[in-house]
């Protein structure tokens, strides 16, 4: 490590200093799908089991936001995709990670330009 007497820096500039890299911040879409989901299933859980009136009435306003926030995020997303999104997210439970699923799928086909959900078409054997 070169000390700020060291001769071989003299008359140079320190070396700039990068940011750490951002780290990805979740999708407010998935996020809010897992909750849907997560609270769907913890609702019926508690209604085949012990059917607690505490349970339901925390669970109960935590899924209907979750899935009231499912919709309006698919709705608000651009692109060709928002109608099918938006059709998706009316699934409760998984129609959140369905539309997320269709948003991404159709986003990665809009920049690339190649289709992500078929396979590609096989050849033809040649001739004998």
């Amino acid at each position: 490590m070169a000390s700020p007497t060291d001769p071989s820096t003299a008359g140079h500039p320190p070396a700039p200093v990068e940011p750490p890299a951002p780290r990805p911040r979740p999708d407010a879409l998935l996020v809010a799908a897992h909750v849907e989901l997560a609270s769907l299933l913890a609702l019926l859980a508690n209604l085949a089991t012990v059917h607690a009136p505490a349970v339901s009435s925390l669970l109960g306003p935590t899924h209907g936001c979750a899935y009231v926030f499912v919709c309006g995020a698919a709705v608000r997303a651009g692109g060709g995709a928002r109608t099918r999104a938006a059709a998706l997210a009316l699934v409760p439970g998984v129609g959140g990670l369905l539309s997320r699923r269709h948003l991404t799928h159709h986003l990665t086909h809009h920049l690339t330009g190649r289709r992500t959900s078929r396979p590609a078409p096989r050849q033809a054997p040649p001739p004998l």
